[in-house]
């Protein structure tokens, strides 16, 4: 038939329809049916490593394991999708660069939180922000980098990259803040260590009930995330992260993400930038 496509393993809608519904429940992701091939495509692996012939094989697999089982992560970490690059979304450094100078001159400890840290170049360009307002590898500065892809996080804390990732950034920058490989590391640079020493990598769910951090965050950056959940989900989350903020926080957000049904929680006070409603200025 013309227009058949042949596939390893059977799919159904209904197969489509199960994986929407357990990946939204699990963490928020609506997909729209513009992703169906996308699901096939990324979950046909799960079944291939386990030698299941049906994705309802696998679906009745996966929702007979647990929660906590490493199965459900593997899904998580199939269907995230992670784009990121350094210094994406440049103009939000440069208001990072100003909010940061104003905390620097009121002195202690500054408490940041990225909270959709994919492969970590966003959190390390952060980092290299506060470096660069402090004027040091030691800036009293701390990063949460949270994500709900494992794998992402590992590569994050690793901080090791095809040395194509830093072709956009300063030479200066990368001097300063990256170790060329040398040998069998050809082609690939590292991010020093002391400016790995200033972010914690750990998983987070954002649709968990509560966050466990416990101090007001400075900056939060929850960018390109949002635009995955639904509109009642946004309004959740937004609440939950908004605890986490104080009056001069500010929450950076992606640039085609538009918070206005929650103008209750949140308001604009600059070009995708929010800060805490009901707050003065």
């Amino acid at each position: 038939m013309a227009g058949l496509v042949q596939r390893d393993f059977d799919y159904t809608d209904r197969d489509f329809r199960r994986v929407c519904e357990l990946i939204r429940r699990r963490v928020g992701i609506a997909l729209t049916d513009s992703k169906r091939d996308m699901v096939y495509s990324r979950l046909s692996r799960r079944l291939r490593a386990l030698g299941l012939p049906r994705f309802a094989d696998y679906l009745a697999y996966l929702e007979s394991r647990p929660e906590e089982d490493e199965e459900w992560q593997q899904f998580t970490n199939a269907l995230t999708t992670n784009l990121t690059s350094f210094f994406r979304e440049s103009h939000h450094f440069e208001v990072l660069a100003e909010q940061l100078a104003k905390l620097k001159a009121r002195g202690g400890q500054v408490d940041l939180w990225c909270c959709a840290a994919s492969t970590g170049e966003e959190p390390y360009s952060i980092l290299i922000t506060a470096c660069e307002v402090w004027g040091s590898m030691k800036p009293p500065v701390r990063l949460w980098a949270t994500d709900v892809d494992t794998q992402v996080l590992e590569t994050g804390a690793r901080g090791i990259y095809p040395i194509d990732r830093v072709a956009s950034l300063s030479e200066e920058r990368k001097k300063r803040f990256f170790l060329r490989g040398t040998g069998a590391n050809e082609g690939l640079v590292r991010v020093k260590p002391a400016l790995r020493e200033l972010v914690e990598f750990a998983p987070l769910n954002l649709l968990d009930v509560s966050y466990p951090k416990t101090p007001t965050f400075a900056a939060i950056f929850c960018r390109n995330v949002m635009i995955y959940f639904d509109k009642p989900t946004q309004r959740e989350i937004l609440a939950r992260l908004v605890q986490k903020m104080g009056p001069d926080s500010l929450l950076y957000t992606g640039h085609s993400e538009n918070y206005m049904h929650a103008a209750d929680i949140v308001v604009p006070c600059g070009r995708s930038l929010y800060r805490r409603a009901g707050v003065a200025g």
